[in-house]
């Protein structure tokens, strides 16, 4: 019985940080599925990763509020429909509730059918962005939930070399713990330009950090 009301506590304590959040608000003020729109947006006006015209794939989208974002930012004014001067393509595991003028697959980013899927919607393509919010079912046993979140990046990463513009940028979400030294020093091997950003929209209690590798190290890419 103490579990199960210390677990009605944990809960309810969430609850109310969720309803009190003032991102959670501003989501559903601005019309955003969720309040990591925010944590990109970000990431963006720092580093002015997203222009109208580009293609970017976006890994992990569901339940959509990087795609809102990114087709945001593509369309006048910053309509969340009508013109869109730009590609999307969303990828998940999850099912998404249409986006106008995204396209979305629905699969496992590490099978190679949907992999096949992905390169197949870009037609030979090169790609400006990869946005990855991509994150495993957690185990709670540290090695193996460090394993799974390194094999994500790392497959975001190998995408990324295959499939970026010379001056093409990847954003991926990392968990601090083990694996996340090596995951720097992969992105270092593979980009010209390194940064760790923890948006303010990440909440504190959260070890989530996204890194942002900028620019194709010579010899990386033939695009």
């Amino acid at each position: 019985m103490k579990v199960q009301t210390k677990s009605k506590k944990v809960n309810k304590a969430w609850l109310h940080d969720h309803i009190n959040d003032p991102y959670v608000k501003l989501a559903h003020k601005e019309g955003y599925r969720a309040r990591a729109a925010y944590k990109l947006k970000e990431i963006d006006e720092e580093l002015k990763l997203i222009r109208p015209g580009q293609i970017v794939v976006d890994l992990g989208a569901a339940p959509g509020a990087w795609s809102q974002y990114l087709r945001r930012r593509f369309a006048p004014a910053g309509a969340g429909v009508g013109e869109l001067n730009g590609t999307i393509i969303a990828l998940d595991l999850l099912e998404l509730e249409p986006i106008e003028g995204v396209q979305f697959i629905q699969g496992d980013f590490q099978e190679e059918a949907i992999l096949h899927e992905l390169e197949a919607a870009l037609a030979g393509r090169p790609v400006d962005l990869v946005v990855s919010d991509m994150a495993p079912n957690l185990s709670g046993i540290e090695n193996v939930d460090a394993a799974r979140i390194s094999g994500l990046v790392e497959l975001a990463l190998d995408f990324g070399r295959l499939h970026l513009k010379p001056d093409g940028a990847l954003v991926a979400k990392v968990f601090h713990g083990s694996g996340y030294s090596q995951l720097v020093e992969a992105f270092r091997g593979q980009f010209r330009k390194v940064k760790a950003i923890k948006p303010k929209a990440s909440r504190d209690r959260s070890s989530e950090t996204f890194l942002v590798g900028m620019g194709l190290k010579p010899g990386l890419s033939d695009r």
